[in-house]
């Protein structure tokens, strides 16, 4: 493993557990509990988990999708945002909010939409910066 992808993957990762622990097991815990969507005993280490397959897998996407050298590294962190962002939401908060059972579909949406794109704007600039060429 390179030091450039072995730094994106704790640009992910670093951040994203935190964030979603944070966000779902603390401060909107409350919100979460009222849409009776989620187990109370929830099983972190699955969590885990799939954060690090998401982060082995957008590590290895960035360079060849986004990175490409011949722009700043904001922008190719902005078109992550967009891109990844877009679909993370759609793997995550659309096939929820259709096939689960809760209280608010709305509030859920709500809370979900507000959760990916916190998570990626603070993990998209940190890849890009995993990936910027250096002068």
């Amino acid at each position: 493993m390179n030091n450039r992808f072995a730094a994106a993957v704790a640009a992910y990762l670093l951040p994203t557990f935190p964030l979603g622990y944070a966000w779902h097991l603390v401060t909107f815990a409350e919100h979460y509990k009222r849409l009776e969507i989620y187990r109370d005993d929830v099983i972190i280490p699955f969590g885990l988990l799939s954060m690090f397959i998401q982060a082995l897998v957008f590590a290895w996407i960035y360079p060849r999708a986004f990175s490409t050298g011949r722009d700043s590294w904001a922008g190719s962190a902005l078109r992550f945002f967009a891109v990844v962002g877009a679909l993370s939401w759609s793997f995550t908060t659309l096939p929820v909010a259709a096939k689960f059972r809760m209280t608010s579909v709305m509030d859920f949406m709500l809370l979900e939409t507000g959760f990916t794109a916190v998570q990626f704007a603070v993990v998209s600039p940190l890849m890009a910066l995993a990936y910027r060429e250096r002068s």
